[in-house]
């Protein structure tokens, strides 16, 4: 026990001579928390505050795989499966990507840190003699892919209960960015006046009919058919979703002019049905090879002179290039998903006859959205474990955290786009702007306030 003990210690002083020199030029400033109970204060600006958050090693070998192998898949992995924690502000302790993503040592500080990592690396293999029989190691080096695969099974979102989303997420279960008015707007509000603005610039009025492509939990078609009168048809491909969906429209009253389905947007019957077509947050999942597909059967339903609002998220260069957020979705969150860049959505639209009548840009907002549903995923964590693994809660606190990091610094984008299905005229749109800022009541209800039902 004393000879472990020992060389636990020469471990923790070669793991603290390692991160000393991975962060000498921080600007920054962290904790660090090592698996003896070593603490440490490192960066720049250590010294002159508080760090907001404390990075933990669990072992030597943490230390020792964060050191030798930078790529940021390593760094999620070893943070959902406990191997590193975070103690206090996520969005701080994110930043630190880009720190080691382009960090070079060079010179005698170069091999300070390369003899620093062979001691390390020596003293973890002579606290370990029977190393293949330590199941640990083992499986860190034979079943790595599967534990891989396994938190991707798990974290992926078709599997998870609805009631999970509704732990963060607003009253109405609005799963897309919201829309701010002030930066301090609550998430309910915010949500409700992205509700009222896109029935704004779609000229919603009684007797239109509207559908909603990927309606999720329905807080569009039942808001529309409440407040502006229109009958709305959503359709989704999530069983729960549309269940949950088909309640709410009984409690509101709307069965008369809200209908909800299983589909998919390219099987939908019919042509020319709709006056009105909505998109939010669901395009991004049809694939670049597949968008040509999806806005001819969005034209297809869509009635002459109707208007078609798509809003999803964008990459800032086309085709989308490799981000800590993107690599994250694509291995954990929606492995079908893709982005692309706006101008390349807009000229998609276009080949398929589509006029573009409005683009409006909502990066902002949507940072603004996912620190909100990250506050909120905090404060309910007890809740939510009493109904997902560990290992979610983490996915999701990371993916959101990491997602509203990229909305900042513009990698990522969110755009509302409004287009037409031309008719032979002018677009049925007033020649202003002005009528998207009409208050109703408390600033996100319309005079139509009242149609098919109460609140």
């Amino acid at each position: 026990m004393a000879h472990n003990e020992g060389q636990s210690d020469q471990a923790a002083m070669a793991a603290s001579d390692l991160l000393e020199l991975l962060f000498r030029v921080y600007r920054g400033g962290l904790s660090v928390r090592l698996w003896n109970g070593t603490s440490m204060r490192l960066g720049k600006a250590a010294e002159q505050a508080l760090p907001p958050f404390t990075l933990i090693f669990r072992s030597p070998q943490a230390v020792l795989n964060l050191a030798i192998g930078r790529a940021p898949l390593r760094w999620i992995d070893a943070y959902l499966l406990e191997d590193i924690d975070i103690d206090g502000d996520l969005f701080s302790a994110l930043a630190l990507k880009d720190h080691l993503g382009n960090l070079s040592i060079r010179g005698l500080d170069r091999l300070e840190a390369i003899t620093a990592a062979l001691r390390l690396k020596l003293a973890i293999l002579r606290s370990t003699p029977a190393r293949h029989h330590h199941p640990r190691l083992h499986s860190r080096r034979v079943n790595l892919r599967s534990r891989t695969e396994n938190l991707e099974t798990i974290a992926f979102h078709n599997t998870l209960p609805s009631a999970f989303y509704g732990l963060w997420l607003d009253e109405s279960m609005v799963y897309s960015c919201a829309y701010f008015k002030r930066i301090d707007d609550e998430l309910e509000q915010a949500q409700q006046q992205k509700l009222h603005l896109i029935c704004r610039k779609l000229m919603l009025k009684r007797g239109d009919h509207l559908l909603d492509i990927g309606c999720g939990w329905g807080a569009l078609i039942i808001y529309a058919a409440r407040n502006f009168g229109v009958r709305a048809h959503g359709i989704t491909t999530n069983q729960q979703q549309m269940d949950i969906t088909r309640e709410k429209i009984c409690e509101a009253g709307l069965q008369d002019l809200v209908t909800v389905e299983v589909a998919d947007y390219h099987t939908h019957p019919g042509e020319e049905i709709y006056d009105k077509v909505t998109s939010l947050g669901m395009f991004e999942h049809v694939g670049l090879e597949n968008l040509p597909r999806y806005f001819t059967a969005v034209y297809r339903l869509l009635k002459p002179g109707g208007l078609f609002l798509n809003q999803g998220i964008t990459h800032d260069v086309h085709g989308g290039k490799e981000t800590l957020s993107t690599l994250f979705i694509d291995h954990y969150i929606f492995p079908e998903g893709q982005l692309d860049t706006v101008s390349h959505i807009q000229q998609a639209m276009e080949h398929c006859l589509f006029e573009i009548a409005d683009v409006e840009a909502l990066r902002h907002h949507y940072a603004l959205t996912l620190k909100r549903w990250v506050e909120r995923l905090e404060a309910n964590k007890d809740q939510v474990l009493g109904l997902v693994s560990k290992v979610t809660y983490r996915t999701w606190r990371l993916y959101m955290t990491a997602c509203a990091l990229e909305f900042e610094a513009g990698d990522l984008g969110a755009y509302q786009i409004m287009s037409s299905k031309r008719a032979g005229s002018f677009l049925a749109l007033p020649l202003t702007r002005n009528h998207l800022m009409a208050k109703g009541k408390k600033g996100c209800r319309s005079s139509h306030q009242g149609w098919g039902g109460q609140r």
